[in-house]
């Protein structure tokens, strides 16, 4: 794959693209474009063949791969039966060993995520009345502070913050022909909850739903819930909304 990259940007530039461009349009470093020129340059194409890696072989060949990036891509772990409805490297892990009859640690896990060009996405909401300069202070150096302190008293480090939930809303799309507008049925009862949640970053999540808004009681109760059962001390992260605060 990365052979076929290098020999098709290579091309391009030969057809009269500028190097630049090329790089831009792959999503690759400017300087790696030109080290493929200047490889092709002094070797010609045999010097854009792929080399093989040193160590040991990969436990997922390439239809493996394939395959694996198809399912994240376009199921979610729901549909494999799994609790949680965002992939996570421990879920992804489990999901290789279910379907492909393959271990790997979560760090292999995470390369491999990588290789196939997964990243990890974060959503582009933001905080309740957010700062970011104070919020990149924050994470920059007060974070650092107190993830030290809890791996010294044995913490978890979780993160809370609430969000609406109602049955009359809807996100995203479906397929139906053109001017045909699809309808989709629904009751005339309308419902909402607000949901506290909070979570770590190795993906343990607890939650509650409550009726009504979230005030300082409500959040002293979610409180409660939250260490109950729970074998250690939790740190937890929140933004500055009023009711944290009370």
């Amino acid at each position: 794959m990365l052979e076929k990259l290098r020999r098709d940007a290579v091309k391009r530039v030969e057809h009269g693209e500028s190097p630049e461009a090329v790089a831009t349009g792959l999503g690759i470093n400017r300087r790696t474009i030109y080290r493929w020129l200047e490889a092709f340059h002094y070797g010609g194409a045999q010097a854009l063949a792929a080399k093989p890696i040193p160590g040991a072989p990969p436990k997922l060949n390439a239809q493996q791969m394939k395959r694996l990036a198809r399912m994240i891509r376009e199921k979610n772990p729901l549909q494999f039966k799994f609790e949680f409805a965002l992939w996570t490297l421990a879920i992804i892990r489990q999901l290789i060993k279910d379907e492909l009859n393959v271990s790997l640690s979560e760090v292999s896990v995470g390369r491999l995520m990588k290789r196939l060009g997964f990243t990890p996405q974060r959503p582009l909401y933001r905080a309740w009345q957010q700062d970011p300069a104070l919020v990149s202070h924050w994470r920059e150096h007060e974070y650092p502070k107190i993830a030290a302190r809890a791996k010294r008293e044995g913490a978890v480090v979780m993160f809370a913050d609430e969000s609406g939930i109602r049955t009359d809303y809807h996100a995203g799309t479906t397929w139906a022909p053109v001017g045909k507008t699809p309808v989709v049925k629904v009751t005339g009862a309308r419902y909402g909850l607000n949901m506290l949640s909070a979570v770590s970053k190795q993906g343990h999540l607890r939650f509650m739903t409550v009726e009504g808004s979230v005030n300082a009681k409500v959040f002293r109760l979610f409180l409660q819930r939250l260490i109950a059962g729970m074998d250690r001390k939790i740190f937890l992260v929140v933004d500055g909304h009023p009711a944290h605060k009370a």
